[in-house]
């Protein structure tokens, strides 16, 4: 492959953002674009006005552009089949197949899939029956997880602490359909205690290697309290995975993960992201997604001092063997700056002031924005990501609020406390 690359980003947020900020470091790249970008996308990228789920029409677009490698952002277009359609059309494309982003794309495949490959996770129990999945819930003590089967944005993960509101949720899960055909399937879980962590590692269906450790931040209010959402900030380094923990997660999570799908005839290759539950008896699955999280991505790419799309070429490419990456020894924290009323109805088009302001040791990546007459507007729940490296995680901490507090926008709304866990440790 010649030296200079054409790259197309696949998606439109803060995730994006912070993939074409770290591709366009590489001196591969002569020409990046990205479908269908955002209102901050556009000063690193060509953006281009197809939808991320319009499959068919982006490999039009690899075709007619000589995309090099694509690099698949958000969940959906995995789930519908993007790598296998590039792959059958001889275009390389970074991420699992159909088959392969089962992982993430059916609660009730993946939690089958653990129990086969005795990988551990919460107990559960899938459910197609309503009133079946009610009469179910007395197989559990509360709280219990009631989560839709397919892809719900990530909100479709509702935490009951009574029989009364389990049964609520089942009933607007699967008779209301408030994840509409996302509920059509329900899993019940055991609600685990511990500490969470995020785990990302490449794979090229044989080989990985491991990403630097995170924690989300689901819940939308202080203290972890509020509706889930889809992330309102996150760290990196996370303490809670400390050198042995991480080699644990390696030994019983990811190899028997990248083993199993192999022996079930789909090798998963691209981002494998281990939602981790860090409990008394061990590290347990929490869910796996199949592609960079977001707002771990935003918190972990800024660390990363390797070249990205050297990485990613050697997954698509199978040389992943003796492939190591380095890393900034400092820690970064992202703020999650959302609209107001986010994850349930939000106004847009509000104007966003202060970018300008904003330190340049800090970086912004947009997540719901669009551009308007030279002026930036709100176009999403999750509006911005404000970023910052620090010496330590409170320095990283104190950085990203100062840098955070200079961006207004009508109703913005965020939490205090991301990377607050860290310092207690």
């Amino acid at each position: 492959m010649a030296r200079d690359m054409n790259i197309l980003v696949v998606g439109s947020g803060g995730r994006e953002h912070a993939l074409c900020w770290k591709i366009r470091q590489s001196p591969r790249v002569k020409k990046l674009y990205c479908a269908p970008g955002n209102g901050g996308i556009e000063s690193i990228a060509e953006c281009v006005d197809i939808k991320a789920y319009d499959i068919v029409a982006l490999a039009d677009f690899a075709h007619a552009h000589a995309i090099d490698l694509t690099v698949v952002g958000p969940e959906v277009p995995l789930v519908e089949g993007i790598v296998d359609l590039f792959e059958e059309e001889e275009l390389k494309i970074f991420g699992p197949t159909k088959a392969a982003a089962r992982l993430e794309g059916s609660k009730v495949f993946a939690k089958s899939f653990m129990k086969r490959w005795e990988i551990p996770t919460a107990r559960y129990a899938a459910f197609t029956d309503l009133s079946a999945a009610i009469a179910g819930l007395k197989n559990f003590t509360m709280p219990v997880v009631v989560k839709a089967d397919g892809l719900a944005a990530g909100k479709g993960v509702i935490i009951a602490q009574t029989s009364a509101s389990a049964e609520a949720a089942l009933n607007s899960i699967m008779a209301d359909r408030v994840f509409k055909e996302a509920g059509k399937r329900v899993v019940i879980e055991e609600f685990l205690t511990g500490e969470e962590a995020s785990v990302l590692v490449v794979s090229d269906g044989k080989d990985f290697v491991l990403l630097e450790s995170s924690q989300d931040h689901k819940r939308v209010f202080d203290n972890d309290e509020g509706p889930n959402t889809g992330g309102m900030g996150a760290y990196s380094p996370a303490p809670v995975v400390t050198p042995d923990l991480l080699k644990e997660i390696a030994a019983t999570i990811i190899r028997p993960v990248l083993d199993g799908m192999a022996d079930e005839e789909a090798p998963f290759r691209g981002i494998l992201y281990c939602g981790i539950m860090v409990t008394p008896e061990g590290p347990k699955v929490l869910e796996f997604n199949t592609r960079f999280g977001d707002p771990e991505t935003q918190a972990v790419l800024p660390r990363l001092k390797s070249d990205i799309v050297e990485l990613m070429l050697a997954a698509t490419e199978g040389r992943l063997k003796d492939f190591s990456l380095k890393w900034d020894s400092r820690a970064c924290v992202c703020v999650v700056l959302a609209a107001g009323g986010y994850p349930g109805e939000f106004a847009t088009g509000q104007q966003i002031l202060g970018l300008s302001d904003v330190p340049a040791e800090a970086m912004v990546f947009h997540a719901g924005t669009r551009k308007e007459g030279g002026k930036i507007l709100t176009a999403g729940g999750r509006v911005l990501g404000v970023t910052a490296l620090g010496a330590g995680i409170e320095e990283a901490i104190s950085k990203v609020y100062a840098a955070a507090g200079q961006v207004v926008f009508e109703g913005r709304h965020c939490r205090q406390d991301i990377g607050r866990k860290a310092l207690g440790r």
